[in-house]
């Protein structure tokens, strides 16, 4: 699909995900929030907690300490310390 979201997910050591997403939830240090497509261009600091997103065969998360995200024409990626 031409308009579909991606995201990739990086620890300092792997790729923890790469792939396409209708969904994320990131634990922003200033509240949690939702990216679905389309969204805003945005860069921000990530908090302890759940980073959550849902593709087309369900839901998944990876627990994270910290991290940062950018999000850019329905691209986001998430550098995460677990």
């Amino acid at each position: 699909m031409a308009n579909q979201m991606t995201l990739d997910i990086y620890s300092p050591s792997e790729t923890l995900f790469s792939g396409e997403v209708t969904a994320v939830f990131l634990p922003g240090t200033k509240g949690s929030f939702e990216v679905l497509q389309n969204h805003a261009s945005i860069i921000t600091s990530l908090s302890r907690g759940e980073l959550v997103y849902r593709t087309q065969e369900g839901e998944a998360s990876v627990s994270i300490s910290s991290g940062f995200a950018k999000v850019e024409n329905n691209h986001i990626m998430a550098c995460v310390e677990l």
